[in-house]
């Protein structure tokens, strides 16, 4: 049984000043099934992405969204967590649900509240998504991970800052064109690429231009079976929904890799029946810039080592051959950690609907999607078409 999403709600990321993640919570949970025009009665299930790791002294999510939307009352909701690609998790556990048939629709929210935290409770919290017994003492915490990882991919592959400024400067300008973009700026190729006062070295050869920004928000999407869905205004249908896990210590496979997203990536493809060069465009994971310039090469668009090539000729810029991260991705967008997968399936799924206002790709009809948890272990890939 086919699974399409037939609406969804987005909060503006950012510094927001809701309390906390119930209210995050509030602000799409309910929206979501007004934009799919489905009424709580017929809501059979509901999934929430929350990864908290310390940010908040609540740790029992699931039942919140009732707060938002007290029809729910008796309806079975489960929270999900899987490091960031907690979002995505919790998509593909509602679309289980509803290929098994345990329920017709399905309601999915992402939501984080980061930005009240101190710096340094951040760091830690973060470094949840690492392996503690080897990683944890790793200077600057997660960005100090990544920034690990730039310099052992540029003592194999050479220097690549002018490439990681490109993918910066590149989602930063398509963040313009994003209303839920927490940094709606063009910041230019040469602010990227070279440090100074306002783009300090964060970590490694990674400026704070290379990072994705703490952030608060939400997302939500309603997901219906193929029969229920064809019958409403949208559907966009899951022609592949595949998670691959590896390894979480670095020390057991090379960590530049990225096997996982590569094995994701051709598992979709042979289960949509597509190839790379089918896809519209691509919503990817780019919590850092060296995260999205090796996911060129995982996904098969770059050779290994030559990613830089594709993120410096414009082929995954707007008007190129796979634009990638139309929407600012989690560079320019923001990056609350739950909300993160579900904020991705839902741009993606606008793309494809022909309804991402100024963010739009020419003629969308194929979208993939790739949410990763730590350092590619857990690998989400989705592949969106239209339905109706």
């Amino acid at each position: 049984m086919r699974v399409a999403i037939v609406g969804w709600a987005h909060s503006v990321f950012g510094k927001r000043e809701e309390p906390d993640v119930e209210a995050l919570i509030a602000t799409v949970a309910a929206e979501a099934l007004v934009n799919a025009g489905v009424e709580p009665r017929d809501v059979g299930a509901v999934h929430v992405g929350v990864f908290n790791a310390g940010f908040a002294k609540q740790d029992f999510f699931s039942s919140l969204v009732l707060q938002a939307v007290p029809e729910l009352r008796f309806v079975p909701a489960t929270r999900h967590e899987n490091a960031c690609a907690t979002g995505a998790a919790a998509v593909h556990a509602a679309i289980a649900d509803i290929a098994s048939g345990r329920a017709r629709i399905a309601l999915v929210v992402g939501a984080e509240k980061m930005t009240h935290a101190a710096p340094a409770q951040i760091a830690d919290s973060l470094l949840a998504a690492s392996y503690r017994r080897e990683e944890d003492q790793v200077e600057a915490g997660f960005a100090g991970i990544f920034g690990r990882l730039a310099h052992l991919y540029f003592q194999r592959y050479g220097d690549a800052s002018d490439a990681l400024a490109a993918i910066a400067a590149k989602n930063h300008r398509n963040g313009v064109a994003n209303p839920y973009a927490q940094m709606r700026k063009d910041l230019g190729f040469a602010f990227c690429r070279h440090a100074s006062e306002k783009n300090p070295v964060v970590a490694g050869p990674l400026k704070r231009t290379d990072c994705s920004l703490v952030s608060d928000g939400a997302a939500a999407l309603v997901l219906a079976h193929e029969g229920t869905a064809r019958t409403m205004r949208r559907a966009i249908a899951f022609r592949a929904a595949v998670q691959v896990n590896d390894f979480l210590p670095m020390s057991r496979r090379d960590p530049i890799a990225f096997e996982g997203c590569a094995r994701a990536w051709a598992k979709a493809h042979e289960t949509a029946g597509t190839r790379l060069e089918d896809l519209s465009l691509v919503e990817t994971h780019d919590c850092f810039t060296i995260a999205e310039l090796i996911q060129y090469e995982a996904m098969g668009l770059a050779a290994r080592g030559e990613g830089s090539r594709v993120a410096l000729d414009g082929t995954t810029a707007p008007g190129g051959r796979l634009p990638v991260n139309p929407s600012g991705g989690l560079k320019a967008k923001g990056h609350p950690i739950g909300a993160t997968g579900v904020s991705m399936h839902v741009l993606a799924a606008m793309q494809v609907a022909g309804e991402a206002g100024d963010m739009q790709v020419p003629g969308a009809t194929l979208a993939g999607v790739f949410n990763m948890g730590g350092v590619a272990v857990a690998n989400y890939v989705s592949i969106l078409e239209r339905l109706r």
